[in-house]
């Protein structure tokens, strides 16, 4: 718990500090979020890689490797002279932390005996929620009061301490398979290299497709054939092996598939709305680091109470259920934020975001429990792993959507409303006029406070512009959440068996 915990916390302090990192290091707000999705890509790479690891290193050994390599990577990170650096240690530190929550999963499960293993999941999943509660507050009460760097330093000691108690306590249980080379396997390069490179050339199509204007771009439809045909070849060249590297004959099973891509879709809204937020509230609305982390907080203990209740319902009603009022309320709560202006107090923005968080409380497990209800113990590695897999896919796919759409957007809109700023237009007159006059009696000139004046209604209309993108966005991922309503009556008709539900 402690390892997974530091890396749900290390992603959530991250989004709060954004705008400190792009001013720090000299970039732009668009271009800081590779500090987001080449995290989540790298992740991506080794997610549905933790089975293969296990088997070939135990369990215990590769995840002690995956802590090491975290901690050590997080206080590069903390280094880092520059963007590139930055976005170099993020990719290593994604690398570590890629298998940290399905191998924990997994640990879990293969360690308690059936009876227990709902109370293991219930503990493993308390702790791990508290990481984004008290993640996005943390984060930016340390950006503001010393350095954006230091949400990176604070995974050190809680490295070194998941590495001594995993080192005393956790052990392989006897059962589980190891095999090495000189047993026959082998290690699968043409596969993990087209997984790399099909997923390295999704994180390029995704950060810089904006930038490059999409498809109209030579570069970009290069890179989106290499990632169709990696991507694509790689699925056809796994089914054929012996010891895959991702076992993708566990997408038989229609729940577990349907499953995967409801957390493919609640991946792509949770982390670009998460994204957007602090965004939103330091950009448009002033609000420091660490005040944007006190909206967001409250919506993380809305998840930590609501988390015992949705696993005493899951004994009473089918996962599915669940899921559908889940859906229904994080998607109100989504279509609130949709109707946000500059004006919008504290309580409106945190009262939304606890909203939003109720719903998602109601996905998570049940989403999980519908998943591996009808997964054997032998290839939980590997369904963990695809699992997570189509999370973290989501979520880099989201916020490099939620900034192509804000850029987007935000133009369209702009042009809109600066078609108003016309001589002809009475109101514009009358604004300016008393602008004008506001900025003379504050002592500027004549000339001065006519130019002064279109200058802060155009400032003016930027923001405007700004906000409606924003709600925008909102409202686009509030739609594509729906998406998973249909899913769930594709689903077989069961139960969970209580202590099978897997945590997320």
């Amino acid at each position: 718990m402690l390892a997974t915990f530091m890396e749900v916390l290390d992603t959530s302090v991250a989004n709060v500090a954004l705008p400190h990192i792009a001013g720090n290091l000299s970039a732009s707000l668009d271009e800081s979020t590779w500090v987001l999705t080449s995290y989540l890509v790298a992740n991506a790479i080794i997610l549905p890689m933790g089975g293969w690891f296990s088997m070939l290193l135990g369990r215990k050994r590769f995840y002690m490797i995956c802590v090491a390599v975290f901690t050590v990577s997080s206080f590069m990170c903390g280094l880092s002279p520059s963007l590139g650096a930055l976005i170099f240690f993020r990719v290593l530190q994604g690398l570590g932390g890629g298998a940290l929550q399905p191998v924990s999963q997994a640990i879990l499960v293969e360690s308690f005996p059936r009876a227990k293993q709902g109370m293991a999941m219930a503990i493993f999943g308390m702790g791990v929620v508290v990481a984004p509660v008290i993640g996005p507050t943390l984060g930016g009460w340390l950006t503001d009061n010393y350095s954006w760097r230091w949400i990176f330093y604070i995974n050190i000691p809680i490295g070194i301490l998941a590495l001594a108690l995993t080192s005393f306590l956790i052990f392989d249980p006897p059962y589980l398979v190891r095999r090495s080379f000189k047993d026959g396997l082998k290690i699968d390069y043409a596969g993990f290299g087209l997984l790399a490179l099909g997923l390295g050339a999704l994180e390029v199509v995704l950060d810089e497709g904006q930038k490059e204007d999409w498809f109209a771009s030579h570069f970009i439809v290069t890179f989106a054939a290499i990632m169709v045909v990696c991507l694509v070849a790689v699925v056809f060249w796994e089914l054929r092996q012996k010891n895959p590297i991702i076992d993708f004959h566990i997408l038989k099973d229609r729940n577990y598939a349907l499953s995967t891509l409801s957390m493919l879709v609640l991946g792509f809204v949770l982390y670009a709305s998460t994204a957007l937020m602090p965004m939103l509230l330091q950009s448009l609305l002033g609000y420091t680091a660490m005040l944007s982390g006190l909206v967001l907080s409250p919506g993380g203990i809305v998840v930590v109470i609501c988390l015992p209740i949705v696993g005493i319902l899951l004994r009473r009603f089918q996962a599915r259920w669940l899921v559908i009022f889940g859906v229904l309320v994080s998607s109100a709560g989504l279509f609130r934020m949709a109707k946000f202006t500059l004006g919008i107090d504290y309580q409106t923005a945190v009262f939304s975001r606890m909203l939003q968080s109720l719903g998602l409380a109601f996905l998570f497990v049940p989403i999980s429990a519908a998943a591996f209800a009808y997964i054997s113990k032998e290839r939980t590695g590997y369904a963990t792993g695809l699992f997570n897999l189509a999370r973290n896919i989501g979520g880099s796919s989201g916020i490099a959507t939620a900034t192509t759409l804000l850029a987007r957007r935000s133009q369209y809109h702009q042009s809109v409303l600066v078609s108003h700023l016309t001589p002809y237009d009475p109101r514009y007159r009358d604004a300016l006029a008393s602008t004008a006059a506001m900025l003379r009696g504050r002592g500027a000139s004549l000339p001065d406070a006519a130019v002064q004046a279109q200058g802060l209604i155009y400032g003016n209309v930027q923001r405007q512009a700004g906000m409606l993108a924003f709600s925008d966005a909102f409202w686009v991922m509030g739609v594509l959440f729906l998406l998973i309503i249909p899913l769930m009556f594709l689903m077989k008709n069961s139960r969970p068996v209580k202590g099978q539900v897997v945590m997320e």
